[in-house]
């Protein structure tokens, strides 16, 4: 069975995400775990989240995605940016222990000019000074499309994250397809050659979740826009091919495409429909 799902609001809570989710015939989803813009997060309803519990269970979800906010940036220039980071980052994976065997999504981060290595060196430190052995959530590295002075956008910058971190256990990576198609990797012409590549560099085994999105951007432009599936550089067939393949078909497939509600049971009906 095809894993999909695409980005919700937990505004209103676990429970309506989940009948939200089942609406449109998706059995996963993602969501963010606070303003994307902001540090806030709600109180937890533990009651409500034992609900969801009970009906992604009765439902059989696969597993649900939390995304940190877009203002996470380990890496930064700035001490008080890092030290944000590193408050959401525990607060957040602390409130995923309700949520057991899950995923907590976030971008690397930006270096903004201090280098490469030295942004990988502040990633695994404070990868290393906040996941813990009996956490339950797996940490995942999300692929980047390589603009401005991002990390992640090869599949050596992250491998090299990874081998740096003490409990790699907890690590694993989400794949974009519009971000890899924008950093370079032809997903398009040569999806085995990449996948044998993240194979070779990171290993498939660590490969837990997908953002399948279309590219408004051309193949290597280091551009961050998403498309509808379908209305991008990528292409539908390509996409369809993409999630066919033996090393995706199984994983959770998360749609960030610019969609509302009907526009994204649209795209699940439609991917459903295309699995061999």
């Amino acid at each position: 069975m095809l894993n999909i799902g695409c980005h919700l609001s937990i505004s209103k809570g676990f429970t309506h995400i989940a009948e939200e989710a089942l609406s449109i015939k998706a059995n996963t989803f993602q969501f963010f775990t606070r303003n994307p813009q902001g540090g806030k997060a709600k109180d937890l309803d533990l009651e409500d989240i034992r609900q969801y519990n009970i009906i992604a269970a009765e439902h059989n979800f696969a597993p649900i995605v939390a995304h940190a906010p877009y203002t996470l940036n380990p890496c930064s220039d700035k001490p008080e940016t890092r030290e944000f980071a590193e408050m959401v980052f525990k607060d957040d994976l602390q409130r995923m222990e309700h949520l057991p065997h899950n995923y907590y999504n976030f971008h690397p981060g930006s270096h903004v000019g201090q280098g490469v290595q030295k942004g990988i060196a502040m990633i695994i430190d404070l990868l290393n000074r906040i996941l813990w052995p009996e956490q339950k959530t797996t940490v995942l590295l999300e692929t980047m499309s390589g603009k401005g002075s991002e990390v992640g956008s090869t599949f050596t910058e992250l491998a090299t994250i990874i081998s740096g971190v003490s409990l790699k256990e907890k690590i694993g990576v989400c794949l974009d397809t519009c971000h890899i198609f924008a950093a370079g990797y032809d997903i398009v012409n040569d999806l085995d050659g990449v996948l044998q590549e993240f194979d070779k560099t990171i290993g498939l085994s660590r490969l837990k979740a997908i953002h399948l999105n279309d590219s408004l951007m051309p193949y290597n432009s280091h551009k961050d826009r998403h498309a509808k599936i379908g209305a991008g550089e990528i292409g539908q067939e390509a996409l369809i091919r993409f999630i066919n393949h033996p090393a995706i078909k199984d994983l959770p497939l998360i749609l960030e495409t610019p969609n509302e509600l009907a526009g994204y049971a649209q795209e699940i009906s439609l991917m459903r429909q295309a699995v061999k």
